[in-house]
């Protein structure tokens, strides 16, 4: 098992981890969230020994064995199989089938076993990275991303893969239905801590809601109640009957430490621009045929119309066409034969998962977006720097120094530059945390233009797709349905692989925490209100008879110095009745505000509880 204690890292001013940790215990698989430049890959690296914390410490057993996927590709074996197998044990070393047993579940055929591992596209080698350390059987795998650039049949492979893996795992992915698949905790970096919880994200996601409400009521709460008694010592201070009230109140508003209001995370917050579109087909495929290689076409006698708020799911496997049917669509390739008639009214804009590399390093991100689309100004796209999470002088920043997500996030940025009705989508998902992901879903969802996607995130698909283009068994059909009615009709059982039912846990909605909730807060209410009029009543009647009090003093002074013995005895009994009377007074009142301070406590507990 693996311990993290109070580990603290900062870079510079910017602190990542503070004084945090989490444990992963034997069987356990911990998928790892956070927000990107929150300390994902920093963390990771500290526990594989490549950066080390600046405070606490990070321990595992003697013998304990770590494995991680690299994405660094370097190869020193003449062929796939011999590459693989340097992951083996030492007593293993001449097990090829077990390598060749994971090679193939991760895509590779019997042929491609022999053959150089840089003959490979950049998808396979990352595959072939990833059989080395499967085929190590670590005590604890650790996968970064390890969904990119892989199609949806290895994913739901390695899902299976994971899931009956008898050791521990601890996983970064953007994909959270694969995640959601393999795991049994999140453990979760959130304002430089990290809390684990069992379960899947979304139990993850709405327990950080729920304790960052009940932070802030608890905060609204005590700032309240430090008021209230600042005003009580403010108001009584001076009065020599309630100076022992008002010492302990002093006391108590010195031991009370105020809690700091929770900063607003930034979050990917955007729409598309859609230009209106009146026609009834957005575009019109006819007879497309293209291929590499004349004698092996990729793409043969395909059609396809797509019209208006079209959301078409691409999906197969990796070199099977999927990318070079968008690049045919958006005029990027051109076909051997047929044609693709595009309506006159259509305004497309192509998302490519390797287009990052077209960005300008010498430009701002500001620049960049200004560049893309000649006829904004800079005023539109500072709010789009602003929409993709570049405030103010990160607007600024150079291309050549952002992340592979920031960069992901300024081509998406530069999608929003310009009204569109047609998205050509290759991977959007690559290199966005989860965060980013879900709000990408929400503006596609509403985008009332038409989109075309290729992805392998599932969630995506089961969120998106009304249509899909399917390339499968080296054919392309249309299925006419959504992604859940593809896996329940047809699934992808030509692949030996069999999607994992997993039961969700049993939350309650949102519509039913919010009356949870509400009830509580309205029954404190009921509880409180009469409590709080009576304390009301009780200050303003010992402030009239305190007021009285100091009347009839100046009075007997009057008095006195006239000998009035007669007034004098009548005020003297007046001033004796009043003082009698604001004993009982302060009595009660001392009661009330106790028994005010139960019944706050004991409702306020009692929603943290529930919120918990």
């Amino acid at each position: 098992m693996l311990n993290i204690d109070a580990v603290s890292k900062s870079f510079g001013d910017q602190a990542l981890l503070d004084s945090t940790g989490f444990m992963i215990n034997t069987g356990e698989k911990v998928g790892l969230v956070g927000r990107n430049g929150h300390g994902k890959t920093t963390l990771l690296n500290m526990i594989t020994g490549k950066d080390h914390p600046d405070e606490g410490s990070i321990s595992y057993p003697s013998g304990y064995r770590i494995g991680f996927l690299s994405q660094t590709i370097s190869f020193s074996e003449a062929s796939v199989i011999k590459e693989a197998m340097l992951g083996l044990l030492e007593h293993e070393k001449d097990h090829s089938w077990k390598a060749e047993k994971i090679l193939a579940g991760l895509g590779f055929s019997q042929d491609d076993m022999a053959k150089d591992p840089l003959q490979f596209s950049g998808g396979f080698q990352v595959r072939l990275n990833l059989a080395k350390v499967l085929v190590s059987e670590p005590d604890l795998l650790i996968l970064d991303e390890p969904t990119n650039y892989l199609d949806i049949t290895s994913i739901r492979w390695i899902s299976q893969f994971l899931t009956s893996w008898p050791r521990e795992v601890l996983l970064v992915t953007h994909d959270r239905g694969f995640m959601d698949n393999v795991v049994t905790h999140i453990a979760g970096i959130h304002r430089q801590k990290i809390k684990k919880i069992k379960g899947d994200t979304s139990k993850y996601y709405l327990q950080v809601a729920k304790d960052e409400e009940v932070y802030e009521k608890t905060r609204q709460n005590e700032e309240k109640r430090k008021k209230e008694i600042e005003q009580f010592i403010s108001r009584f201070r001076a009065k020599a009957r309630l100076a022992n009230m008002v010492q302990s109140r002093i006391k108590t508003l010195e031991k009370t430490s105020s809690k700091e209001k929770l900063q607003k995370l930034k979050s990917l917050d955007f729409s598309f621009n859609y230009l209106p579109f009146s026609g009834k087909q957005v575009l019109r495929i006819e007879n497309l045929a293209f291929g590499w290689h004349k004698d092996k076409p990729l793409i043969n006698n395909f059609s396809l119309t797509v019209y208006p708020e079209d959301r078409i799911g691409v999906i197969g496997r990796n070199g099977k066409g999927k990318t070079t049917l968008l690049k045919l669509i958006s005029a990027n390739l051109n076909p051997d034969s047929g044609n693709i008639k595009i309506n006159p009214g259509v305004q497309q804009d192509y998302f490519e998962q390797t287009n990052v590399q077209s960005l300008n390093d010498n430009f701002t991100v500001e620049d960049e977006l200004i560049y893309s689309s000649p006829d904004s100004d800079r005023q539109a796209a500072r709010n789009i720097c602003g929409a993709m999470m570049f405030e103010q002088d990160a607007a600024l920043k150079k291309i050549s120094v952002l992340s592979g997500g920031e960069k992901s996030r300024v081509m998406l940025g530069k999608l929003l530059m310009s009204p569109l009705n047609l998205l050509l989508l290759d991977e959007p998902s690559n290199h966005l945390d989860i965060e980013s992901c879900d709000s990408f879903v929400a503006a596609l969802d509403n985008f009332k233009g038409a989109v075309v996607i290729v992805t392998h995130n599932e969630m995506f698909l089961h969120s998106l797709a009304n249509r899909l283009v399917v390339f499968k068994n080296n054919t392309i059909e249309i299925f006419e349905g959504t992604y859940r009615e593809f896996l329940d009709k047809e699934g992808w059982d030509d692949d030996n692989i069999i999607e994992k039912k997993k039961e969700k846990p049993c939350i309650l909605s949102k519509k039913e925490l919010r009356q949870k909730k509400s009830e509580i807060i309205t029954q404190r209410s009921i509880k409180i209100k009469p409590v709080k009029q009576k304390i009301e009543i009780l200050e303003n009647n010992i402030e009239k008879n305190e007021e009285l009090i100091s009347t009839i003093n100046k009075e007997l002074l009057e008095a006195s110095a006239s000998q009035d013995g007669k007034r004098i005895q009548t005020l003297a009994r007046k001033h004796a009745k009043l003082e009698t009377l604001n004993e009982t007074l302060f009595e009660d009142l001392e009661t009330q505000m106790t028994l005010f301070e139960k019944i706050e406590s004991l409702f306020n507990n009692q929603l943290e509880k529930f919120e918990r």
